[in-house]
C-alpha cells in the first residue's frame, strides 16, 4: 500500500520542480502541486511531511493573495487537519482563528460554514481543556499517591 502511494506521489515531486523552473515563485500551479504532495503525505500517516507541504501552499497563497481572500482558508484547513489528526489541537485551534477571521469578514452570519468552523473550534477548545485538565489529575494523584 505505502508503495503504491510513494509512486503515485513520484510525479507530482516532478511537477513541482519543473513548476519551480519554469514559473514565479508564487504561482498557484507551484500551490497545487505542494497541496497534492500534502494530501499524499496525509494519507500516508506522515504529517510532518504533509504539514511542511501545506505550510508551503499558505506561505504562496499569502504573498499572491489578499488576506481575505476565501483561497487562504483552504490552505489554514488543510494545516487544521493535520495539526488535529496530530492531536496538536493547541495549533490547530490558532490556524481555525485565521479561518474564522477571514470567514466572518466574507461570510453571512448565517453561513454553515460559519457553523462547522465554531464547532470545530469548540472541539479543540474542549480537548485542549480536557487534556490540561486530564494532566493536572494525574499530576495531583502523583503527589498525593
Amino acid at each position: 500500500m505505502v508503495g503504491d502511494y510513494l509512486n503515485a506521489l513520484s510525479p507530482h515531486h516532478k511537477a513541482v520542480n519543473i513548476r519551480q523552473k519554469t514559473l514565479p515563485p508564487n504561482h498557484p500551479d507551484i500551490a497545487e502541486s505542494y497541496n497534492n504532495i500534502g494530501a499524499f503525505y496525509n494519507n500516508m500517516d506522515d504529517h510532518s511531511k504533509a504539514l511542511s507541504s501545506h505550510q508551503k501552499v499558505l506561505e504562496i497563497a499569502q504573498k499572491a493573495l489578499l488576506s481575505d481572500h476565501p483561497c487562504l482558508t483552504i490552505s489554514y484547513k488543510n494545516i487544521d487537519s493535520v495539526y488535529s489528526v496530530m492531536g496538536d489541537y493547541s495549533n490547530a485551534l490558532s490556524s481555525y482563528q485565521e479561518v474564522q477571521q477571514i470567514h466572518e469578514k466574507i461570510l453571512p452570519p448565517n453561513h454553515p460554514d460559519l457553523a462547522r468552523l465554531y464547532h470545530n473550534i469548540v472541539f479543540c477548545i474542549t480537548t485542549c481543556v480536557t487534556t490540561r485538565m486530564h494532566f493536572y489529575f494525574i499530576e495531583q494523584h502523583w503527589q498525593f499517591g
